[in-house]
């Protein structure tokens, strides 16, 4: 029996028309189970916009500003699927790009799947400026020395994981915001989930929302955080001892949400 699969995007501040067809194309690509956009902080007129989305599409709206982490962990957390999955609501992955994604997790390939638009088989239509192609490239080479995972790109919008593997790895996600997506990268390697990156067509959209310097180093503190976290679970003396003095803030699953 085919797995079924749910896919969540996370949405603040989208462009509703590229948003409504970008959701339709996920519909044919990935056919799944279930798919929900998490909105944050919409306004009047983005949410009145919003019912436009395809049939069977759910929208679950919250009237302040969660975060990309917290939004897809609200979503993951709603789904009843064997695979769950998300793409970013920019639609820079395409549909079938996406749907590539979600096979390697579907069909056994992996227990976590990355899309990936640095990997030497991605292909990038259009870039990013040099300033955030620069920062990206840096971000992910210092991850590599940092993690136990080694991938070319660590932070693209589409990624997929088990029903299993989200279920061990739930309890140890803190990031509320984009760093969310390397915290589930490195606490997936400590629990020895196996990791597949797969190559992605990805055209850069402008109007990110993200901040290329301030968030550059939002990024950096949490990559450091997600390490210190994976090296808990690997049982690291010095880190547990760390932990142990600092204390933890509850995990995003264990936090106060609509959707808890």
């Amino acid at each position: 029996m085919m797995s079924s699969v749910g896919v969540v995007v996370p949405a603040y501040r989208p462009d509703v028309d590229q948003l409504v067809s970008y959701l339709g194309d996920l519909q044919q690509a990935v056919d799944p189970a279930a798919l929900r956009v998490e909105l944050d902080a919409p306004g009047d007129t983005v949410e009145a916009a919003m019912e436009a989305v395809p049939p069977g599409v759910a929208v679950s709206t919250v009237p302040y500003r969660r975060g990309k982490g917290a939004a897809v962990t609200d979503g993951f957390e709603a789904l009843e699927t064997d695979v769950l999955a998300f793409a970013d609501a920019d639609g820079a992955t395409p549909a079938a790009s996406v749907a590539e994604v979600v096979a390697a997790a579907r069909d056994g390939t992996a227990d976590l799947a990355v899309g990936s638009r640095r990997h030497p088989g991605a292909t990038v239509e259009s870039h990013q400026t040099l300033a955030r192609r620069y920062l990206g490239d840096g971000f992910a080479w210092l991850a590599r020395q940092l993690l136990t995972v080694d991938l070319y790109d660590y932070q693209c919008g589409a990624k997929a994981i088990t029903a299993e593997g989200w279920h061990r790895v739930r309890r140890h996600l803190y990031e509320p915001g984009f760093a969310w997506d390397v915290e589930l990268v490195a606490i997936a390697g400590a629990l020895d989930l196996e990791v597949a990156e797969i190559p992605v067509h990805w055209n850069d959209r402008p109007g990110s929302t993200v901040s290329p310097v301030r968030d550059s180093l939002r990024l950096g503190r949490a990559l450091l955080a997600a390490r210190h976290r994976a090296e808990r679970l690997r049982d690291s003396s010095v880190h547990t001892a760390i932990a142990a003095r600092r204390g933890e803030s509850p995990a995003l699953v264990e936090q106060d949400s609509p959707e808890r």
